[in-house]
């Protein structure tokens, strides 16, 4: 009893100690962000579903490393890459939520179930109403997913990897998580981890970005809302239908994606209430929620220290930057095709953060003019967004598998 180490008993405080300096402050560091990530989603600053659980896994992942034998350090959270059948076996039973992580996040099904969410709190009548507009800014705001991938090859990631932080530029995290699976499973984690951080930001940063760009006179147009047609449920539906018939024939790759956020639209339409109660309900927030927590999870200071991930959050915040730029830029193309009775403001709801940067675009609009109302415009574009970065997750899929 004499010999007993004392500090054996805490193993968080012994870990921490033993441990190489530079991982025992990436684990202080991200401690100490996992706390801010949910005070600053507990006061609305980020957004508070996938920052609360996030910044409480990533606390507790980097508190709890422990010893798993006399010379390996880690954590019995998950073990993300375990594949091997034997080995996995025993993962699941040791690691509480190794399962959640294996049956639904390694492999794209929760990409999925977050779409069909979506796709039934989503209104796609907003496209119908103003398809040109909508596909213009969606398109433009498209250019960080475009320009960073051959930065990203310049920075020294092989076509795949890049393809798979390019999609970050689209703003749309079930998109990125399901090209990383695709294309570069080794750096799902860290490039997942990146998507849904900077994605957060969006509520933070393109607030700022708006300011810069548009001036105030610009930002408080009044857009005419009069002449809007109005979209009934049997076109939202036959919309639905034919584009992702089309979309699934054209690129099969990204069936998945297409096949859920369409059925929770044609769900919704159809007023399936049971459905849509399932569906908004347990399966987007208990999606949404377990997304959160497993990000904060596999926050471990040995990932994200990893050298390639610094290359993945300059990358990141390149792409999602540039997007925002993009989508304004399509804001003032449409600003002059109207002759200034479009609200250049619209554009950056083109960034596919649905309904995140639509959200943005409208309360920045109402600050300067509480009469101004953009929001169906910038749904239209939001919406049209998801369509735009689908595609091009698809393209990059094919191209590169």
């Amino acid at each position: 009893m004499a010999d007993f180490n004392w500090l054996y008993l805490f193993q968080g405080i012994a870990t921490l100690l033993a441990s190489e300096p530079g991982i025992t402050i990436g684990r202080l560091v991200l401690i100490a962000l996992g706390l801010l990530f949910v005070y600053l989603g507990a006061k609305g600053t980020l957004e508070p579903l996938i920052m609360i659980p996030m910044g409480v896994g990533m606390a507790a992942v980097n508190g709890a490393v422990l010893y798993l034998s006399a010379t390996k350090m880690g954590t019995i959270f998950i073990d993300p890459m375990v594949s091997d059948p034997a080995p996995l076996l025993d993962a699941l039973q040791i690691n509480f939520l190794q399962p959640i992580y294996t049956f639904t996040f390694s492999n794209g099904l929760i990409a999925c179930l977050v779409f069909m969410g979506i796709g039934v709190i989503t209104d796609v009548g907003f496209i119908l109403m103003a398809p040109f507009s909508s596909m213009l800014i969606a398109i433009c705001a498209e250019l960080g997913t475009i320009l960073t991938f051959p930065v990203a090859v310049w920075m020294g990631l092989t076509f795949k990897e890049a393809a798979a932080i390019s999609v970050v530029g689209g703003a749309d995290g079930p998109m990125v998580l399901f090209t990383s699976l695709m294309l570069a499973k080794h750096m799902f984690v860290p490039i997942t981890i990146v998507a849904y951080l900077y994605l957060s930001l969006t509520y933070g940063g393109y607030p700022y970005l708006i300011k810069l760009f548009i001036p105030q006179k610009l930002r408080g147009i009044k857009m005419d809302l009069k002449g809007m047609p109005k979209v009934t449920p049997g076109e939202k539906i036959a919309f639905s239908l034919i584009t992702c018939t089309i979309l699934c024939l054209l690129f099969p790759v990204a069936a998945p994606l297409f096949m859920s956020f369409f059925l929770g639209v044609i769900i919704k339409e159809s007023g399936i209430k049971k459905f849509v109660e399932f569906l908004e309900g347990p399966v987007l927030f208990g999606s949404t929620f377990f997304l959160g927590l497993l990000l904060g999870v596999l926050c471990e200071a040995s990932t994200i220290l990893n050298p390639k991930v610094l290359n993945l959050l300059i990358l990141g915040m390149f792409a999602l930057l540039m997007s925002g730029i993009g989508g304004i830029i399509g804001g003032y193309i449409m600003y002059f095709i109207s002759k200034g009775k479009f609200n250049p403001v619209v554009g950056i709801a083109g960034v596919s953060c649905v309904p995140t940067t639509a959200k943005v675009a409208q309360k920045e609009v109402q600050k300067i003019n509480k009469h101004a109302l953009i929001l169906p415009y910038a749904m239209g574009a939001n919406v049209s967004g998801v369509i735009t970065s689908a595609i091009i997750t698809a393209i990059f899929c094919t191209i590169l598998r």
